[in-house]
């Protein structure tokens, strides 16, 4: 099944589809927009776009397991986006990638302007590959 992650930002929304056997998830893109109502319909011609038959957005709960702020915006988009789109929208918690995906591209050695405007798609993608781990460790029905 493809599958569509999200990991919404106030500037930046990463965007990463995973093949239809959950094989690979890559990034797709990343969304400059600031308004949450354009990001949203955005997200909505992506999910399309990409035949996605499941979007998952990153929730990022606090570490202590309380929802913040970020958190709440999360889940009003989850569902104003469920209301656009005939597909599952499901949250994801989200914790720590944006600081796995800084490591990762510290590891490759990507600097500057071109780090700014990959990192929310790498993070999105991690979001992605913890999802897809947590579906192949579910019991086949």
């Amino acid at each position: 099944m493809k599958i569509l992650a999200v990991d919404l930002g106030d500037a930046r929304t990463g965007l990463a589809c995973c093949d239809e056997a959950e094989i690979l998830a890559s990034p797709v893109g990343v969304i400059h927009d600031k308004n949450f109502h354009t990001v949203l319909e955005r997200v909505a011609a992506a999910a399309r776009k990409q035949s996605a038959e499941e979007v998952i957005v990153g929730y990022p709960k606090n570490m202590n397991n309380t929802i913040g702020e970020r958190a709440k915006k999360c889940e009003l988009f989850s569902e104003k986006l469920a209301g656009l789109l005939d597909v599952p929208v499901k949250l994801w918690d989200e914790r720590s990638t944006t600081v796995s995906a800084h490591n990762i591209l510290n590891e490759t050695d990507t600097r500057g302007k071109k780090r700014k405007n990959i990192i929310d798609a790498v993070a999105a993608t991690i979001i992605l590959e913890s999802y897809l781990m947590h579906r192949r460790r579910l019991p086949k029905v």
